[in-house]
């Protein structure tokens, strides 16, 4: 098998991104800024609120954890993705997707019966995202879809904080940390969302139990994950259960501990139109960018740049046209070519 430099296991969601205004939020009683887990009944109930404004949505296939290593491998690194996706139209172009993007997945036989996820993401006129997600068959995503030979012969594994919501899926997200720090296989963590933190504590806990090599957070996370009002403390608690972490604070930039120190990386002031998809990019221009051999803290102002180019625009990836852009904003970090054993040459 071929190394990748990141594998990741989350939910395969196709996106529905409408422009919404708050009254529409208020109206269909959907709390701002959050993901809600919700049935196929209640998304057709807010679709058909929202009939007037499906004409100009934009549609995309998404899921966090796919997002980010769609977007690592739209730079170039190699990626792997374990997921589920019925045998549907949606679960079609989901898998065509992954392959044009260059991301490798395990999906070479028939799949099951049923529903691929789907999400309704909700976007204001402030460009803060509300999502509505229906998982269909990612519900039942377990420790079947999880690939040891595909682990084990990467540098990274990626778990994206929503699999702290189902029961089969937390136990993929522990079966997946188990395989790949036995493989030497570094291991960082997404909370994803603030609810996956408020409302799924002990099981996200569970996931950084006996330490993780990173942890993927924004600022609302993080404070609310460590249960303070400062994000002094916050680090703190956060340097007690990872090897180096990043939150990220939109137009403020990110802190990044990179295991000895503290680092301010700033933001460039864009005209954000959309925020869903920020912290994906974030995280797989961060993978990127490690790939090439970039420090954490070159990195960092990579992913940076990279989640402030994908706020511009709808939808959660860049164009290709718009990825050779960022691309070249790696040229000054001095970043090697790939390595032709990455888990014997990465270093961090």
């Amino acid at each position: 098998m071929s190394d990748y430099f990141v594998y990741a296991i989350g939910a395969a969601l196709v996106d529905t991104e409408i422009d919404v205004s708050d009254q529409d939020l208020e109206q269909l009683s959907i709390e701002k800024g959050m993901m809600t887990l919700v049935d196929e009944a209640r998304q057709s109930e807010i679709k058909q609120h929202l009939a007037d404004k499906l004409a100009s949505a934009n549609h995309a296939c998404g899921g966090s954890a796919g997002n980010s290593v769609i977007a690592a491998s739209q730079f170039g690194a190699p990626t792997y993705m374990s997921c589920l996706v019925a045998n549907d139209e949606d679960g079609d172009i989901y898998i065509s997707d992954l392959e044009a993007c260059g991301v490798d997945h395990g999906f070479k036989s028939e799949r099951r019966a049923g529903t691929t996820g789907k999400c309704l993401v909700l976007i204001t006129p402030d460009a803060e995202r509300s999502m509505n997600t229906f998982l269909g068959v990612s519900e039942t995503l377990s420790v079947s879809e999880v690939n040891e030979g595909a682990i084990a012969a990467s540098a990274w594994v990626y778990l994206e904080g929503y699999l702290v919501t189902s029961a089969t899926g937390h136990a993929a997200a522990l079966k997946t940390k188990q395989i790949a720090q036995a493989n030497n296989t570094k291991v960082a963590v997404s909370f994803s969302d603030p609810g996956m933190v408020t409302f799924f504590r002990d099981n996200m806990n569970a996931m950084l139990n006996g330490g993780v090599d990173f942890v993927f957070c924004n600022e609302i996370e993080a404070l609310e994950w460590a249960q303070t009002d400062s994000l002094s403390d916050a680090s703190e608690r956060l340097k007690a259960i990872c090897k180096n972490f990043v939150i990220t604070r939109g137009a403020d930039g990110a802190i990044l501990y990179d295991g000895a120190d503290m680092h301010q990386v700033g933001s460039e002031k864009v005209n954000a139109v959309n925020t869903n998809g920020a912290g994906d990019m974030f995280a797989g221009a961060f993978f990127y960018a490690l790939w090439r051999g970039a420090s954490m803290v070159k990195a960092c102002e990579f992913a940076t740049k990279a989640a402030g180019a994908v706020v511009c625009q709808a939808g959660p990836r860049l164009s290709l046209e718009a990825v050779e852009e960022p691309r070249t904003l790696a040229n000054p970090f001095d970043m090697p070519t790939k390595p032709k054993n990455i888990k014997a040459e990465i270093s961090l």
